[in-house]
Parts: C-alpha cells; sequence; structure tokens
C-alpha cells in the first residue's frame, strides 16, 4: 500500500504553485529558442521525455510499494486525461498558424470561466462572491493584455479557424483538470502524473505519426525540447496536479493566468523587451484577480491520502 501522509500546510501549497508557475514562464522562452521547430515535433520531444524522465522513479515506486497497482478503468481514464492535454497543446499551438497570438491568447484563457461555471453547477465547488469576481478580474486582465498585442496590420491566414482551435484548446484543458481532480483522489503524485503523462505522450504521438512531421530537428531543438519536459511539464503542470486533490480546479485555472506576466517579466530582464504601461496595467489587474480569486477561495471536499 502506498504511503499516507497528511494534507500539505497552505504555505506549502503556495510555494509549490509558485515555483511551478514560474518554470511555466520559460515554456515560452524555450519555443522561441528552438526556433522553427515544427510545433508537433517540439510538443512530441517534450511529452514523450517528460514519460521517459518519470519511468525510473514512477518503476522504482512500484517495486518498493510506494504506488498502487490501478485497475483498467483508471488507466483509460489516466490516459484520457494526457490524451486531452496533448490535444490542448496541439489546438494551441495550431491556433497560432492561423490567427493573431492576441486573440489565441485571449479565447484561450476562456477556461477559469468555464470552470467556474462547471464546478458551480455540478456542486463541486462553491464559490464566494469574491472568487467570482476574482476570476472574472483575471479574466479581463488577460482580454487587456492580448489586446495590447494586437496588430491591426497584420493580416492571418483563417482566423475564424484559428479563434476555434483556440477555444477548443480552452475546452480540452477543462477536460483535463477535472479528470486530474478525479483521478489524483485515488493514490500518490508520482503514480498519477506518469500515468497522464504517458496519455499526453501517446497521443502527441499519434498525432505526429498521423501528420507525417519529420523528426530531424536541431541539437538546440532537442535540448530545449526536454527542458520543456523538466521544467514546465514535470515542474509545472507536475505542480497543479499535486496541487489538485487539494484546491479546486477553478482556482488552479485562475492561477495560470498569471503565467503570462511571468513571462513577460522573464523576457524583460532576458531580451531586454521592457512591458509598455497598458502591459504593465493588464498585469495588475490580472495579478489582483488571481489574489481576490484566492481570497475567496472555496468549499471543495477533502480527499484522503497523499
Amino acid at each position: 500500500m502506498p504511503v499516507q501522509t497528511s494534507e500539505p500546510s497552505a504555505t506549502r501549497l503556495v510555494l509549490l504553485l509558485t515555483a511551478g508557475l514560474a518554470t511555466f514562464a520559460f515554456a515560452p522562452i524555450l519555443v522561441r529558442f528552438a526556433g522553427d521547430t515544427h510545433p508537433v515535433a517540439l510538443a512530441t520531444i517534450r511529452t514523450v521525455s517528460a514519460a521517459l524522465i518519470l519511468f525510473p522513479f514512477w518503476l522504482r515506486g512500484r517495486k518498493t510499494g510506494l504506488v498502487e497497482k490501478w485497475d483498467r478503468k483508471d488507466n483509460w481514464y489516466a490516459i484520457a486525461a494526457g490524451s486531452f492535454l496533448a490535444l490542448h497543446f496541439i489546438f494551441w499551438f495550431a491556433s497560432l498558424a492561423y490567427t493573431s497570438v492576441a486573440s489565441a491568447s485571449v479565447l484561450v484563457t476562456i477556461h477559469p470561466v468555464i470552470l467556474i461555471v462547471v464546478e458551480s453547477f455540478n456542486k463541486t465547488g462553491r464559490f464566494s462572491a469574491v472568487t467570482w469576481l476574482g476570476v472574472l478580474t483575471a479574466f479581463s486582465g488577460s482580454v487587456l493584455l492580448g489586446v495590447m498585442d494586437t496588430d491591426p496590420a497584420a493580416t492571418y491566414s483563417n482566423p475564424v479557424l484559428g479563434n476555434i482551435f483556440a477555444v477548443l484548446a480552452a475546452v480540452l484543458f477543462v477536460f483535463y483538470l477535472l479528470l486530474s481532480r478525479r483521478l489524483r483522489a485515488k493514490g500518490g503524485w508520482l503514480d498519477f502524473i506518469f500515468r497522464v503523462y504517458v496519455g499526453t505522450a501517446i497521443m502527441c504521438l499519434l498525432v505526429f505519426l498521423v501528420m507525417g512531421v519529420s523528426l530531424k530537428v536541431t541539437l538546440i531543438a532537442w535540448i530545449c525540447g526536454i527542458a520543456l519536459a523538466i521544467g514546465p511539464q514535470i515542474l509545472g503542470h507536475g505542480s497543479i496536479n499535486y496541487s489538485v486533490k487539494y484546491v479546486a480546479p477553478t482556482l488552479l485555472s485562475t492561477l495560470i493566468l498569471a503565467e503570462p506576466v511571468f513571462a513577460i517579466i522573464l523576457a524583460a530582464f532576458l531580451f531586454e523587451e521592457i512591458p509598455s504601461l497598458p502591459e504593465s496595467v493588464s498585469m495588475i489587474v490580472i495579478m489582483a484577480g488571481v489574489g481576490l480569486a484566492w481570497l475567496g477561495g472555496s468549499a471543495t471536499p477533502k480527499t484522503r491520502g497523499q
């Protein structure tokens, strides 16, 4: 049987999520360093690397009794959750090929709004007016930040299709988080993320093979892909996956809206891309909204174990 531990303290969760969020900020930086690498190839390198890196740790845990044997139904749920995450990545990348970064970025961030409605409707979370205000405020900040990135002179091949892809990416992320909470209640963190990331890798490989994408990429692209696996995926998404057992998916989803803020700050240091005054105001609005959402909190049911 796996080792049972007490519920982590609020301080531990905040520190863990802050560290995870910081690694998310490196994702666009690493993608930029990867150059013109096909997004599906980069996503495949990232997801397969994450599964391979975790495999020996999961295998050791299985041999020492630190992970449980899941039944077939739960394994299929884990593959489904991983597939939703993989498709989220793929549709998000695809949206950027057809529409503006501004439109895609705004539409993909509707997931906190979808989640708070779904959780309230399903009565899996009871949210205060302050939390609702925080979610809507953070989303408004994302809209403002997206507007700042609009280039009126630019032309895009198929904005309607790109916008649809971005909305699909948001919906897929909602399914991923909801399934993650269901599965995370069953066992430890390592056991959970390994099974889900195997599902993510399988889906990316299938899309990679169906599309016939070439894996002939540069060495720096391989390095960036592996770095994406270790940082944003294992540490970043891993912190979200650890916390989803104790924190409502809506709050976690709202927290992710702060990722562009961290990325902009990081880009300012690495590339001297200093944010404009309107961008700075948007960042303040986002962080204020995230703070309000977490201040309001939610009454979600507690679960057993780690």
